[in-house]
């Protein structure tokens, strides 16, 4: 299920973003959505040499894969 975030700039926040990018809400976007590709490549990376040591089927897709990642204790979240 897609997850929505909001976040709030003070005006010298968003008038600086406004000089580092031409379009900010799509400069965040990017952003966010970088780094969580960066990790879930780490995820799977992770995942899949722990399905290879156990000698187990690699899931289909990489959201199949970071899922069972996640429960089966693999990866957590950040506390």
């Amino acid at each position: 299920m897609p997850t929505t975030y909001n976040i709030t700039l003070t005006d010298a926040e968003n008038q600086a973003l406004g000089y580092a990018a031409v379009d900010p809400e799509e400069w965040i976007s990017n952003a966010v959505k970088q780094r969580a590709r960066i990790a879930v490549d780490e995820i799977v990376k992770i995942a899949v040499e722990k399905f290879l040591e156990a000698n187990e089927t690699i899931p289909g897709s990489k959201d199949e894969i970071v899922a069972e990642a996640f429960s089966r204790g693999w990866v957590t979240t950040q506390q």
